[in-house]
């Protein structure tokens, strides 16, 4: 895998001027962006179109999380937006997600174009034991990761967004051909609000797929040099 495909950077902005400016600093390198709730809120479906025109392709990071036919409907328009790859929350339940994937491939026939990657989160990582905890969820972090994961491939999705700290476990309870993407990544030891982090090279060792990184990178000084860095570490 070339390493610029194994990285996300995340346009968390809140404009298209933002994101642009990002985008054109990084696209040389980076194929891979993600849009979240910030920026997508912001702009709308209209920012996927403007991001694919430069040849990048989209992480759609909407976390869907509703009854089965909303999210299936939602999952229906991610769809014919032409995004490489979305999610929905683990917590949504079986038939949510069971009805995400159906939903996708159902329309990606319809349109005769490929159908995107579902994958599910399976906890924040920003939580950590003790926020677990307080929602109710006694169970060791590690075990929830990998039960939600577990439902999420039978549900049949094509895998699921999980802390580094997680990832090894996930890896080896489901298998090679389950995808996962990691968050929480940050060059040697920085940390901000994300509580379960790894570096780059550290993540893909443990089975990550792909790593989505943000402030690092949108927030240096040298937007490109720092993508470069970590280009570098996980090459």
């Amino acid at each position: 895998m070339n390493p610029e495909n194994a990285l996300i950077v995340a346009l968390d902005v809140d404009t298209e001027k933002k994101a642009v400016e990002i985008i054109e600093k990084l696209k040389d390198d980076v194929r891979f962006f993600k849009i979240g709730l910030e920026l997508f809120s912001s702009c709308g479906p209209g920012i996927v179109k403007m991001i694919k025109e430069k040849g990048c392709d989209i992480f759609l990071d909407l976390k869907f999380h509703d009854i089965p036919n909303t999210v299936a409907n939602a999952s229906r328009a991610a769809t014919r937006i032409g995004v490489y790859m979305f999610n929905v929350h683990a917590l949504g339940g079986f038939e949510m997600m069971k009805a995400a994937a159906e939903a996708a491939a159902d329309e990606a026939g319809k349109l005769k174009i490929e159908r995107p990657k579902v994958i599910a989160v399976t906890v924040l990582t920003s939580m950590d034991k003790s926020g677990l905890k307080k929602i109710g969820v006694n169970d060791k972090m590690e075990e929830e990761v990998v039960r939600l994961a577990g439902l999420a491939k039978e549900a049949g999705l094509d895998g699921v967004v999980a802390s580094p700290k997680e990832a090894k476990l996930v890896r080896e309870r489901l298998g090679g051909d389950f995808l996962i993407v990691t968050p929480g990544i940050r060059p040697a030891s920085s940390k901000d609000d994300q509580k379960r982090v790894a570096t780059p090279r550290s993540a893909l060792k443990d089975g990550a797929d792909f790593i989505v990184v943000g402030r690092p990178i949108t927030g240096a000084a040298d937007i490109a040099g720092a993508a470069k860095e970590i280009l570098k570490d996980i090459a």
